[in-house]
């Protein structure tokens, strides 16, 4: 006896059952692609978004440190002045006390510490103005620093404490007579 041999039309249906199995196979392994490459961009953005924020804290946490160290450097500024200016044997203190100084504005240098400049017109950005005096000076300019303002980076740390030029008073600048 011969065996059976398959029909067209059976076979024709096997084909179609395999090309739908392969078309559905083919469906789903492009979502599984497209689902990897979400997972990815996830992964990517999360990596990225870590390291902001590690770098935020660092950052905030350089700049509470600086902040903290900015009166002992105040202070270290005053006591190099006192001890330049004072008599008898402080050479020494003078010298040790300005070394120590130096050190710890070049640490503060080394982590991106700067000073506001203080030099020309006033900034309400960078700077304080504590008082007013009248002045020759252009008004609005900075005629004296009563405390250092500092920055890291774009960010004011601590403002420059000025004093600020003002127009001369007006019964000066009329002849003065002083007359009122």
């Amino acid at each position: 006896m011969a065996a059976k041999q398959p029909t067209k039309a059976w076979l024709q249906q096997q084909l179609d059952e395999l090309e739908s199995r392969l078309a559905e196979t083919l469906r789903e392994r492009d979502e599984l692609v497209k689902s990897v490459q979400r997972l990815k961009a996830d992964f990517d953005n999360f990596r990225k978004r870590t390291l902001r924020d590690q770098e935020a804290i660092a950052a905030q946490g350089a700049r509470r440190l600086v902040k903290e160290l900015l009166p002992v450097l105040d202070d270290l500024d005053r006591a190099s002045a006192v001890a330049e200016t004072a008599p008898g044997d402080c050479a020494s203190l003078a010298g040790g006390v300005t070394l120590v100084r130096e050190e710890v504005h070049a640490v503060l240098r080394r982590e991106g510490v700067e000073e506001v400049e203080t030099a020309g017109r006033f900034d309400p950005h960078v700077h304080e103005a504590l008082l007013t005096q009248p002045s020759e000076a252009d008004e609005g300019t900075v005629i004296d620093v009563l405390q250092k303002g500092y920055r890291i980076g774009g960010d004011v740390i601590r403002p420059a404490r000025v004093v600020v030029a003002a127009a001369p008073a007006a019964e000066e600048a009329a002849d003065g007579n002083g007359s009122r």
